[in-house]
């Protein structure tokens, strides 16, 4: 390379650096800009919801001696004051905050606010193709343990594959639940009990009560798979033409089983979600029958009897009570 021709390259490089440095000088100025304006919207929220509250306490009051155009003006005045809530909502999924106790336990102070639409729908999006990842593995998996492999070894590194999938749902389920989405209620709980659940199988020692009960496990997993399958695939569908309409928020997710939205469409979904109730029910039926007998010495039986029971109350106490609304909700519109 000839003297005037890596000077040229020399110097074209310093510009682009002397351009780069600038830039990011830029870049850092604009970052403390969002700084600052990101703890403004987050101390005015604060403040709103302080007032807000304050004058809701005072509504209550006033109801109570008030007469029937006040009534109505407090009404109105307390609807307003939902809708602002939602609002607040929906700003605070593009703000930093701290983590809920369960993230902290696990992550730390670690901000896992995503600040651009594209990147929340692109970390859901990615969320829902592990579960469907993870259903079709699981699901092969104890196929080959009920019908190929009868090892304890297997059996261990299936169930530890249980709990690593439902801790991995809870941690992935708080970030989305931070940045924004709605999933609330059982549907959150049931994934730490479905740990607690896995766990005191991976810890239950080989014997005679584990054998009695190792092929109903395996067949109750791979009908759970199956239906977390045919749900997926139906209200991923459902959800699409919902997010659409502009019916549903961008960060909505399927769940393992039955919500409102899902009443247009997927109705046939739910004798599968009651079966599968009702086989909880029944694992659990079991456990506490291998608990009372003599040979039982494990402590894992009787934890697990539980376990089930609740997931069972949990599952068809929620899909009850939506049904339920639903169908009230249609006869009054008759």
């Amino acid at each position: 390379m000839s003297k005037p021709t890596f000077e040229a390259e020399w110097k074209e490089i310093e510009k682009e650096y002397q351009q780069l440095q600038e830039t990011h000088k830029i870049y850092r100025h604009k970052l403390e800009e969002l700084t600052n304006l990101q703890a403004t919207c987050s101390s005015s929220i604060s403040k709103q919801r302080k007032c807000l509250k304050d004058l809701t306490l005072s509504l209550k009051k006033c109801a109570q001696t008030c007469d029937e155009n006040q009534l109505k003006l407090i009404t109105d005045i307390t609807s307003q004051i939902k809708e602002k809530e939602n609002v607040f909502f929906d700003m605070e999924a593009y703000l930093p905050k701290k983590n809920g106790l369960y993230l902290s336990l696990v992550l730390g102070n670690v901000n896992v606010t995503l600040l651009s639409n594209q990147a929340k729908f692109a970390y859901k999006d990615e969320y829902e193709k592990f579960k469907l990842c993870m259903t079709i593995i699981l699901m092969f998996g104890a196929i080959t343990c009920l019908f190929f492999l009868n090892y304890r070894v297997t059996d261990e590194i299936f169930n530890f594959l249980l709990v690593w999938y439902y801790c991995t749902l809870t941690i992935r389920e708080s970030i989305l639940i931070t940045n924004g989405s709605r999933i609330k209620g059982w549907w959150v709980s049931h994934h730490y009990v479905s740990t607690l659940l896995s766990g005191v199988m991976l810890t239950w020692p080989e014997g005679q009560m584990y054998q009695m009960f190792r092929n109903q496990f395996l067949a109750f997993s791979i009908y759970q798979s199956f239906v977390q399958f045919l749900q997926y695939y139906y209200q991923s569908g459902c959800l699409y033409r919902l997010r659409a309409l502009g019916e549903r928020n961008q960060l909505d997710l399927t769940v393992e089983g039955f919500q409102s939205w899902m009443w247009r469409g997927l109705t046939f979904l739910l004798p599968f979600l009651f079966f599968g109730h009702f086989w909880q029910l029944y694992n659990s039926v079991t456990l506490f029958r291998l608990a009372s007998h003599d040979d039982c010495k494990e402590w894992q039986i009787f934890m697990l009897a539980l376990t089930f029971l609740v997931l069972f109350m949990g599952n068809f106490l929620t899909t009850l009570k939506v049904v339920h609304q639903k169908v009230q909700k249609k006869e009054k519109n008759i």
